[in-house]
């Protein structure tokens, strides 16, 4: 499992971002805090506080720096 800091403060960060997140299989989790929501869920993503940086959890280890490399606009 690979994790880095992901800042999705605008709709249309986190239209794109669930775009190219839902390309690649495995799981994918957004973390703030102690709430945890799947990162393909758009309407999970918008339940977080969107104020701050948020933790990705990439369980496919096999694609994450593939993912990492797609996703370098997002990260902080």
């Amino acid at each position: 499992m690979k994790s880095v800091s992901v800042l999705l403060n605008t709709i249309e960060k986190v239209k794109g971002f669930v775009n190219i997140i839902s390309t690649h299989d495995g799981d994918f989790d957004l973390s703030s805090d102690r709430y945890v929501v799947d990162a393909k869920s758009i309407m999970g993503i918008f339940s977080l506080d969107l104020g701050k940086s948020l933790r990705l959890d990439i369980h496919n280890s096999t694609d994450a720096d593939k993912v990492i490399e797609q996703l370098k606009d997002y990260i902080v």
